[in-house]
């Protein structure tokens, strides 16, 4: 199986609308949804680890998935 990114989107604890994506390294031998469904215990050891920071969402999904999608609609600016 394919390696598999566990992506969290963090906002800051003192600024809620601050927030920004966290990529973190999932184990590649589970399915995309068992990625989803046992990502709580490794978010909250990011969140004890960043306390600044509260997890608010995330998703898990193949790496460069979206790069492909990206490259695709992008046009050269000039």
């Amino acid at each position: 199986m394919s390696p598999i990114e566990l992506i969290v989107t963090v906002c800051a604890v003192l600024s809620p609308t601050t927030c920004e994506e966290t990529h973190l390294a999932f184990s590649s031998s589970v399915s995309l949804q068992q990625c989803t469904m046992g990502a709580q215990p490794y978010i909250a050891q990011w969140v004890g680890e960043h306390p600044k920071w509260q997890a608010v969402r995330w998703r898990c999904e193949y790496p460069h998935t979206n790069d492909k999608a990206n490259a695709a609609g992008m046009t050269k600016a000039g």
